[in-house]
C-alpha cells in the first residue's frame, strides 16, 4: 500500500460519506492563504470527531490546539444550541485565522478561543468538559493529559491525535521530543486507574498515524 492509494481511498470515502460543506472548505482555503501548516484533521477524521461528540451527548468540549479552526467547526457543530466549546491556540496568526473561520461558520456564539500558551490558559478554565480533544505540541502532551483529567468528570471522553508518528512511537530511544512526548502521554494514560483507553492506527490522506481514546471512569 502506498500514500497514493491511501489518499485515493480517503477521497472516495469523503465523497461518499462527508458531503461538500462551504464553511469547512472555506476554513481550509483561508488557512492555506494565510500559510498555516496543512496539519488539520482530514474530512473523515473531522466527521469522526463530530459523531463521537454527538454519540456521547456532549454539551461542553475542550480543544487543545486550534490551528485554523477546521476541527473546531466539526466539534462545535455537534453541540446543542446551549453548548460551549473552548479552544486553545498558542500562535497568534493561527488564532486570528481560526476566529474568522469560526465566525464564518456561524459558531462564534458557541466557541471561545483563548490565544496564548495552552498551559497558561488551562489554569484559568472551569470544568468539567464532556469531551477533550488534544491536538497541539506533542512534547507537552503529558502536561495536557494532567489538565484534561482535572477538567473531566466520569464519562468524559479524552482523545489524543497523532500518536503513531509513522510508527516512530515504538522507538524508546528516539531523540524526537514529539515521539517522547507521545510515548509518555500513552504511558500516563495506561498508568492512570481513572482512564480506560485504547488506540487506533490510521492511514489516509494524512499518512500513517493514529488516535488514543480514553474514557474517564
Amino acid at each position: 500500500m502506498t500514500q497514493e492509494r491511501w489518499t485515493a481511498v480517503d477521497d472516495y470515502l469523503t465523497g461518499a460519506l462527508v458531503p461538500s460543506d462551504a464553511a469547512l472548505e472555506a476554513a481550509l482555503d483561508a488557512s492555506d492563504v494565510a500559510g498555516l501548516p496543512r496539519e488539520a484533521v482530514s474530512p473523515t477524521q473531522g466527521k469522526l470527531l463530530h459523531l463521537l461528540a454527538r454519540s456521547i451527548g456532549a454539551k461542553s468540549i475542550l480543544e487543545i490546539g486550534t490551528l485554523g479552526g477546521y476541527s473546531t467547526i466539526w466539534l462545535a457543530r455537534a453541540l446543542p444550541t446551549d453548548g460551549r466549546l473552548v479552544t486553545l491556540e498558542a500562535n497568534a496568526t493561527h488564532a486570528e485565522v481560526a476566529r474568522s473561520n469560526i465566525a464564518n461558520a456561524g459558531l462564534a456564539d458557541i466557541v471561545t478561543l483563548h490565544q496564548g500558551p495552552a498551559l497558561d490558559s488551562l489554569a484559568t478554565l472551569a470544568g468539567p468538559f464532556d469531551m477533550i480533544f488534544i491536538d497541539a505540541d506533542k512534547p507537552s502532551n503529558p502536561a495536557y493529559l494532567e489538565w484534561a483529567v482535572k477538567l473531566s468528570r466520569p464519562g468524559t471522553l479524552i482523545i489524543g491525535d497523532n500518536v503513531v508518528r509513522d510508527g516512530a512511537v515504538t522507538d524508546p530511544t528516539s531523540a524526537d521530543p514529539k515521539v517522547q512526548g507521545v510515548r509518555r502521554f500513552i504511558e500516563l494514560i495506561a498508568e492512570n486507574p481513572r482512564l480506560d483507553a485504547t488506540a487506533l492506527q490510521t492511514v489516509g490522506s494524512k499518512g500513517y498515524d493514529g488516535f488514543v481514546l480514553a474514557l474517564v471512569t
